[in-house]
C-alpha cells in the first residue's frame, strides 16, 4: 500500500534522479514525489503542493544536505527567473541527464528498442552562447524595468541587470532601451489590466559578424522619441545594425507575425554559419546557439549521407540554412517553409551565397507536399525535417512516408514528440537506426537531437 502524503504537509526527501523537465524525483515507499528545485543526491524538506493518484508534486523549502553534483549558480537571479533551470547542477551531470532523457523517450514513449543512442555532444561554452533573447517590460519601483518572467508566473516580470547567457552587446542594448523608456516616462504594458505601451524587447545578433538587431514590441501607436533611442544605440552599441518597431493590439504576449517597421538600419542581421553568410530577420527561425547549431547541422548532413546527385527535400526550411548546406553535396534541394518572410530570406540567402541548385517554396508541410508532386517536383531520395516543438502532425507524417524516401533525417528539439513521431514512422515501414543528441541549451532542460530513419530494404 502506497504512503500517499497529504497536500500542505512537509517531508524530508532524498532525491534519486531527475524527471524530464528538470524536477527532482523522490519516493515515499513506492509513491513518487516530483520536487521542484531539487537535484539528485539532495536531502530536502519539501512541501506537498498537489497530490494525484499515482504521484505528488512538491517544492523544496529547505536544502538540508546538498547532493555531490550541486554547484554555485553564476546568476544572482537564478531560482526566481523562469529561464535557466540547471545552473546549480555541474555541467557533466546536465549532459548525462539529457542523454538519458533521449533514451527514455525513445524506449518508453516511442517503444523503440535496439536503437543506437550516441553520446551527447556537449557545448564548448555554457555561458554567453545565445544569439537571441526576448525580454519583457514591467513597472518597477524606480521606473520601467526590463526582465524575464518569474518562474511559473506569466503575469509577473523579474527585473534583471544582465543576462549571462548573452554577450556584452546584448546587455548594453538592454540598458540603453531601459534608460530611454525611463528618461521619457514611457509606460510598460500591464499583463493584468492590459494598460500601458511597452511590451517586449527582442535582441538578436551574431558574435561572429558583430551585428545586433533590436526590436521594440509595443501596443498600437507610434514609437515615441525614436531619434533619441537611435542616437543612444548608435553611440553605446555600435554593433546595432537595425532598430525595428513591432506593434500589436492583442492582449496576449505575442512577438511573432506582427506589423513591423524599420526605425533605422535594416530589418535583418548577418550570421556566419557553415561557411554561409545568412541574413536573419527579426521574426525568422534560427537556432539560438550558433556554435552548437553548426554542430547540429553538420550531424544532420552526415546522417543524410549524400553522394552528390540526390534529390533532397528540406521540410520546415526556415531561412534556408540546412538546405543551402545540403545543396553543396546534392543534385537538387527543395525547401518548404510556412513563414513567408523566411522563404523570401532563404531565396535571398541562396543568391548571396551563389547556390543555384535549391528552390524554396512557401507552404504548410502537411498540405504542400501533394501539390508539389502533382506539379512535377521530383520525389526525394532524402527528406530532412526540422519541425517545431510540437513535432509532425499525423498528416505530415503520412505525406512524408508517402514520398517513399530512402532516408529520413529528423532534427528534433523535443524528445517526447520525436518519440511519438518515431513510432508512427516505424509503423509505416521505416527503421529508426540512430539518434545523436546535441546540447544546444546549457543550464536548461532542453536538448536537440538528430534521428535517422532508413527505408525497408
Amino acid at each position: 500500500m502506497s504512503s500517499r502524503p497529504e497536500k500542505g504537509s512537509e517531508l524530508e526527501l532524498r532525491i534519486g534522479s531527475l524527471a524530464f523537465g528538470g524536477r527532482g524525483v523522490a519516493r515515499v515507499d513506492d509513491f513518487v514525489v516530483f520536487v521542484d528545485r531539487a537535484l539528485p543526491g539532495d536531502l530536502v524538506r519539501a512541501r506537498i503542493n498537489r497530490v494525484k493518484r499515482r504521484y505528488a508534486e512538491a517544492s523544496a523549502v529547505a536544502l538540508l544536505e546538498p547532493g555531490p553534483n550541486r554547484v554555485e549558480p553564476r546568476c544572482p537571479h537564478y531560482g526566481r527567473c523562469g529561464g535557466c533551470r540547471f545552473q546549480d547542477l555541474a555541467y557533466p551531470q546536465q549532459l548525462a541527464h539529457k542523454e538519458q532523457t533521449i533514451r527514455d523517450a525513445i524506449e518508453r514513449i516511442g517503444h523503440q528498442t535496439g536503437v543506437e543512442i550516441a553520446p551527447i555532444v556537449g557545448a564548448p561554452e555554457t555561458y554567453g552562447y545565445r544569439n537571441k533573447i526576448e525580454l519583457s517590460f514591467a513597472h518597477g519601483e524606480d521606473g520601467v524595468r526590463l526582465g524575464f518572467h518569474l518562474a511559473g508566473r506569466w503575469e509577473d516580470i523579474l527585473p534583471i541587470d544582465a543576462c549571462h547567457l548573452v554577450g556584452d552587446a546584448w546587455n548594453a542594448a538592454r540598458d540603453v532601451v531601459e534608460q530611454w523608456a525611463r528618461d521619457h516616462s514611457i509606460t510598460a504594458y500591464d499583463r493584468r489590466t492590459h494598460d500601458g505601451y511597452l511590451r517586449n524587447l527582442i535582441l538578436r545578433g551574431s558574435e561572429r559578424t558583430g551585428e545586433l538587431l533590436v526590436t521594440v514590441v509595443t501596443s498600437e501607436g507610434k514609437l515615441p522619441r525614436p531619434a533619441q533611442l537611435e542616437e543612444e544605440l548608435r553611440e553605446r552599441v555600435p554593433s546595432c545594425v537595425g532598430l525595428l518597431h513591432a506593434a500589436t493590439d492583442r492582449p496576449a504576449e505575442v512577438t511573432q507575425g506582427l506589423d513591423t517597421s524599420v526605425v533605422f538600419g535594416h530589418p535583418w542581421y548577418t550570421e556566419r554559419l557553415l561557411d554561409l553568410d545568412l541574413r536573419v530577420s527579426s521574426g525568422a527561425f534560427l537556432q539560438t546557439n550558433t556554435a552548437m547549431c553548426e554542430r547540429l547541422y553538420r550531424i544532420a548532413i552526415e546522417e543524410a549521407g549524400l553522394e552528390g546527385d540526390e534529390i533532397v527535400w528540406d521540410l520546415y526550411s526556415g531561412i534556408g540554412s540546412i538546405a543551402l548546406a545540403l545543396a553543396r553535396d546534392a543534385g537538387q534541394v527543395f525547401g518548404i517553409e510556412i513563414v513567408e518572410e523566411a522563404v523570401e530570406r532563404a531565396a535571398e540567402n541562396a543568391e548571396r551565397n551563389g547556390v543555384d541548385n535549391v528552390t524554396f517554396v512557401h507552404g504548410d508541410v502537411a498540405k504542400a507536399i501533394q501539390p508539389l508532386i502533382e506539379g512535377g517536383v521530383p520525389r526525394p531520395e532524402i527528406v530532412v525535417v526540422d519541425p517545431p516543438r510540437a513535432g509532425l502532425v499525423p498528416k505530415a507524417v503520412r505525406r512524408i512516408v508517402e514520398l517513399e524516401p530512402q532516408r529520413i533525417v529528423y532534427v528534433s528539439c523535443n524528445p517526447t514528440t520525436l518519440a511519438g513521431n518515431a513510432e508512427q514512422i516505424v509503423e509505416a515501414g521505416y527503421r529508426l537506426v540512430s539518434v545523436r543528441p546535441v546540447d544546444m541549451f546549457p543550464h536548461t532542460h532542453h536538448v536537440e537531437c538528430v534521428a535517422r530513419f532508413e527505408a525497408p530494404a
